[in-house]
């Protein structure tokens, strides 16, 4: 058939098919005057749909286009960031759609949800690819950069002094994994919540509220692992006053003195509770101790920190420990000052998806009230209407002043751990812009997507899908998981979420070799039993340094021995005695080092190695011998292949091989 023939079938010019039939998969050459018949019906069947799809792809193309000139003519703009920032944060300080610099990042080989954490590394060079010069943060710690955190900063400073008011004080509470934060927290609460912590750890920031002499004071709750310094660092930037809670029979742990530069870089005041002050082998004056050699002199001591005994399991020390925890606060008391009247704004310490409510978040209210049918906002994206209120005890309020830890329902989106969430002062018209955002695609980022990584051949990777019951738990581990890696092995996490473990979990581990990890939320029959049809690990764990301690171990069977190698010595082939199967005797001279009953031989001629072996049996003078030195002769059994000749030689090394850990 002639082209111009099949264009006029489809009304459109020769000129214009020649050029759309190569992107639509039929390469016939843009000047060809003929299409085989065959062809040719095939372009007419599915004329509508190829058509279609190409106009999309040009407008799409056009569009992008579009947007890279926008960007290119644009103010070139500097920003500084920390050692790690959420996708979304990024986008606010580039000013450009989350959208956006989720695409860029795909470019370069990293598909991020928008509240996943990417490095200092990562973010330059998206930034260069978005016209952004990105520069490190100055100062370790120092995370008020963020322009929703000067917000917060500035609301707080701006409380109007005629209406402020005395708020609760906020606490954080820190430590090693088993020195008794939780128990400590439970004494406090006068409630049993450590039966339902899995292996007396607490598995999610939570917020909670208790009574001392007719004053409410705030707890913050902060997973019990090490390696969560990223969730802590959030508590402590909320926190007015910390606990470390350092257990009297034990001492300062690694963990603890995390915590205490956790506690430094937020530079808040503090009071250390010695713990577990009723086991026989408690001592509290060798904390004291370590304490001062940690540079942190007890009051007892001459210094300024305070110290009080306590023994959670007891309930001892407790009430000394409130009145204490008050009285620090109250040297402060500018700083505990909040203005009821204003607009709501705060911390979110905990947030995920509630199969009845959709989602919700734990907020601390830091400022202003927050009140049943407010508007949210997380920087300048419109988050929903407050539906309901729950305090601490889960029953419904109608307001929640400052220094109240809140729950929160009827969000469009989860927002992040660590988000700093206000109240809009939004006209309609702006309302109308932000609600184009598409919060339900943003909402389930997180959950579906996994993280595609560059692949980096000298390393390899242990593959996991990892399902958790909350959004602060799963972006606890998921930055626990990658802080075990090291320049050998690595975490690849492929797919990651929310809730139940789903069969498109299984069907996913199936198809990139990886292991299932379940935290907190149950398997169902089905999905366990098609684990089992299609041999996938599924590793279940309601306590997360569990997970971790397994990972790590996994890991490290993945990782290649340190090979050490010692050489001993060097001997010159004189006589060759008799050739076997896969052996030789023969005579020879130490000239180097020594000759070692049972070291491993290398054989060289002319300085060029062709061949190795072992040494299985050393003669001096017709006399077994351990080992030969310089200059004498001796004959040996050479275990290997029988290759060796007269003035060939032989060099004498052990090696000893030793299993790497990570750090």
């Amino acid at each position: 058939m002639n082209v111009s023939a099949l264009a006029r079938k489809l009304n459109i010019s020769p000129n214009d098919l020649l050029e759309r039939l190569p992107a639509m998969g039929f390469h016939i050459g843009r000047r060809a005057i003929k299409i085989d018949d065959r062809t040719a019906q095939r372009v007419l069947k599915d004329w509508k749909f190829l058509n279609a799809k190409y106009e999309k792809e040009q407008a799409d193309k056009l569009k992008a286009e579009k947007e890279e000139e926008e960007i290119k003519s644009r103010e070139p703009i500097k920003i500084k960031i920390p050692a790690t920032i959420a996708v979304k944060e990024l986008a606010e300080k580039f000013e450009l759609p989350v959208t956006k610099v989720i695409k860029e990042l795909m470019k370069n080989g990293v598909l991020s949800s928008m509240n996943e954490q990417i490095d200092f590394d990562t973010a330059s060079i998206v930034g260069a690819e978005l016209g952004v010069e990105v520069l490190p943060q100055d100062g370790e710690g120092d995370v008020k950069d963020t322009v929703a955190e000067k917000e917060l900063e500035e609301a707080l400073e701006a409380t109007d002094k005629k209406s402020s008011a005395l708020r609760p004080p906020v606490v954080v509470v820190m430590g090693h994994v088993d020195h008794g934060k939780t128990l400590l927290l439970d004494a406090i609460r006068k409630t049993d919540v450590v039966a339902g912590e899995a292996g007396g750890i607490t598995q999610h920031i939570g917020a909670y509220q208790t009574n001392k002499n007719d004053r409410l004071i705030t707890f913050i709750d902060t997973p019990g692992h090490e390696a969560f310094t990223t969730m802590r660092s959030r508590g402590a930037r909320v926190a007015d006053v910390a606990i470390l809670v350092i257990a009297a029979d034990d001492g300062i742990k690694p963990q603890t003195k995390e915590s205490i530069k956790i506690i430094k870089a937020a530079g808040i005041p503090f009071v250390v509770a010695i713990n577990k002050i009723d086991k026989p082998d408690a001592n509290p004056d060798k904390i004291k101790q370590e304490l001062a050699a940690e540079n942190l002199v007890p009051e007892d001591y001459g210094g300024k920190v305070i110290t009080v005994p306590v023994s959670a399991k007891k309930g001892e020390g407790i009430d000394q420990l409130l009145e204490t925890i008050l009285l620090v606060a109250d040297l402060d008391e500018d700083e505990l000052k909040a203005d009821p009247s204003a607009l709501a704004i705060g911390t979110v310490v905990e947030s995920h998806v509630d199969k009845g409510e959709g989602p919700v978040a734990t907020m601390l209210v830091q400022n202003g009230t927050l009140k049943i049918g407010d508007e949210l906002v997380v920087g300048n994206t419109f988050y929903g209407k407050v539906r309901a209120l729950k305090d601490h005890h889960g029953e419904s309020i109608k307001i929640a002043p400052p220094s109240t830890p809140v729950r929160i329902s009827g969000l469009k989106s989860t927002p992040a751990v660590g988000d700093i969430i206000k109240v809009s002062q939004l006209n309609k018209k702006q309302k109308k812009a932000i609600s184009k955002h598409d919060l339900k695609k943003e909402a389930t980022a997180f959950a579906q997507t996994g993280s595609v990584e560059k692949e980096e051949s000298d390393k390899q990777a242990m593959n996991m899908v990892i399902r958790a019951d909350v959004l602060g738990s799963l972006e606890a581990i998921v930055a626990s998981l990658h802080d075990l890696e090291n320049e050998e092995v690595k975490v690849k996490i492929v797919q990651k979420g929310l809730g139940r473990l789903t069969e498109g979990d299984i069907d996913q581990a199936e198809s990139s070799g990886a292991v299932v990890i379940s935290y907190n939320v149950p398997v169902s029959p089905n999905v366990e039993k098609l684990a089992k049809d299609k041999k996938i690990e599924i590793l279940q764990y309601s306590v997360i340094y569990h997970l971790l301690e397994e990972v790590k171990k996994r890991l490290e069977a993945m990782l290649s021995p340190e090979v050490t190698v010692t050489e001993h010595g060097r001997l010159k082939v004189l006589a060759i005695f008799r050739k076997e199967k896969d052996a030789m005797i023969i005579g020879g001279k130490v000239t180097k080092g020594k000759a070692v009953l049972g070291a491993k031989a290398k054989v060289l001629r002319e300085d060029i190695p062709f061949g190795q072996g072992e040494i299985t049996e050393l003669q001096q003078n017709k006399v077994s011998a351990q080992e030969v030195t310089e200059g004498n002769e001796c004959g040996m059994k050479f275990s290997g292949k029988p290759l060796i000749e007269e003035g060939d030689f032989l060099e004498f090394y052990s090696e000893v091989s030793r299993k790497k850990t990570l750090k």
